[in-house]
């Protein structure tokens, strides 16, 4: 009887408005085994291509004059969203940076006239993948607020840009970035090994914490909100095997976010922000390989990191997913150089 009312009460609150949906986990096991995953669910076809880039390209903010301005340090494989944004990536140094959607978020008013520098939201992975080895690294240096980030509306569409940043590192340390009323909140702990979309991160620590009283064999909340999302990954992560055998790690893996995603084609007019997943990614930190899929076409293939040549001079690589080519395995070989693309700005 006392989880019938715990059901109940956690339905209550489960009964909030959300955003976007996608769902972010990281696993660590043994002798150094850190892996993180992560769903992309959006109502619309998100165009995904898979890039790789070299240390030595120069970047910018994309805001105007007082656009931020850096060289990556780092090479990357990143996956885009229509080829204007960094959502998702590994750096070589096994830091993983993912940007999911917040409703909450709230940025700082930017002055393009002004003297602080500012960075368009489509490249803010991007910048912590190109600058950090390690999640305190980044911590330590965005905590001081050397720019704004920008964001704006989805092109085509009457959606503002709300983005959090979850970051985690080789060594399994974990970080989250909020902009709540217009201050950057950090959550900073290796325990934080998972995050979804609404509520804010601290309300889903509150609220994961109600649930690790009731037994996830004996109940876990099933639908596809936020909330119920963060729970199951949460225990799922937590029960999947400890093991270093990187292809059993990397199964179970992907099997917990395969459990966290929303079927494809499921929308609702009620609830329009639940949303299908459009794919998936799966990032070993530390053999440096990104594994990914697409729900429109089968097979699951990967990216050693390791085996492209990422010295400055080098040549950026695309791997276009455009063409509905199903790819299996390591898939090195099916990138080709391009330049890189444009962040949009403002």
């Amino acid at each position: 009887m006392k989880y019938f009312f715990s059901f109940v009460f956690v339905a209550f609150l489960l009964g909030q408005k959300e955003a976007v949906a996608c769902t972010r986990v990281v696993y660590k096991g043994p002798n150094g085994t850190v892996i993180t995953a992560r769903s992309m669910d959006w109502k619309d076809e998100i165009s995904a291509n898979l890039w790789v880039f070299p240390r030595g390209i120069a970047r910018n903010g994309e805001v105007g004059p007082q656009s931020l301005k850096w060289t990556s340090k780092y090479g990357s494989v990143i996956s885009s969203a229509w080829d204007i944004a960094t959502v998702d990536g590994l750096n070589e140094k096994g830091l993983v940076a993912n940007v999911l959607w917040l409703v909450e978020s709230s940025y700082p008013k930017f002055e393009p006239e002004g003297k602080k520098k500012g960075i368009t939201i489509s490249a803010w992975a991007q910048y912590v993948l190109d600058n950090f080895a390690t999640v305190n690294e980044a911590v330590t240096a965005l905590k001081d607020e050397a720019f704004v980030i920008v964001s704006d509306y989805i092109p085509g569409t009457k959606k503002f840009t709300t983005l959090h940043l979850s970051i985690s590192d080789a060594s399994g340390d974990n970080a989250i970035f909020e902009y709540i009323d217009g201050k950057l909140v950090i959550h900073h702990d290796a325990s934080y090994t998972v995050m979804t979309n609404s509520p804010i991160f601290s309300e889903q620590l509150a609220l994961n914490n109600y649930w690790s009283g009731i037994p996830g064999t004996i109940m876990l909340p099933g639908t596809n909100r936020a909330a119920d999302r963060f729970v199951r990954a949460s225990y799922y992560i937590n029960a999947i095997p400890q093991t270093d055998d990187t292809r059993i790690a990397v199964a179970s893996v992907f099997s917990v976010i395969r459990n966290c995603s929303v079927p494809f084609g499921i929308s609702s007019e009620t609830e329009p922000n639940i949303s299908s997943t459009r794919w998936r990614s799966v990032a070993d930190q530390k053999n440096k390989v990104y594994y990914f899929e697409n729900v429109l076409i089968p097979g699951t293939f990967w990216v050693d990191l390791s085996k492209f040549d990422l010295n400055e001079g080098s040549k950026s690589m695309k791997l276009n997913l455009k063409q509905s080519i199903a790819l299996n395995g390591l898939s090195n070989s099916e990138f080709k150089a391009a330049e890189p693309f444009k962040f949009l700005g403002i």
